[in-house]
């Protein structure tokens, strides 16, 4: 029993990482700090990057922990999460970018 438990000390520090990072989503999410809502910042409103960066951050961080990118060399990680933290953001921007036309009065 306490191999058991010394083996999986990670998986609940992964859980309390990720936990706190979506109860700090969850608690923006009910706030909704004026600042956040009122500021718009490349077509949308400014809290929408945060939970698009948070979403990403933590995918990376599941990425990392769980296909067990985190004991690898740095060179491998970047080869697998450039191309996403790259990707991601600009299909976000062409999405966000493209929807605003859709609100024009012609």
């Amino acid at each position: 029993m306490a191999s058991e438990t010394n083996g999986n000390w990670w998986i609940w520090k992964v859980f309390w990482i990720l936990l706190f990072i979506t109860a700090f989503e969850v608690a923006l999410g009910i706030i909704k700090p004026s600042f956040l809502v009122d500021t718009i910042f490349l077509g949308t409103k400014l809290i929408n990057h945060v939970f698009i960066i948070l979403t990403i951050i933590k995918a990376a961080y599941i990425i990392n922990q769980f296909m067990h990118l985190g004991h690898e060399k740095v060179t491998l990680k970047w080869t697998i999460l450039l191309p996403a933290l790259i990707l991601v953001p600009y299909l976000l921007f062409i999405l966000l970018n493209e929807g605003f036309y859709t609100y024009l009065k012609i």
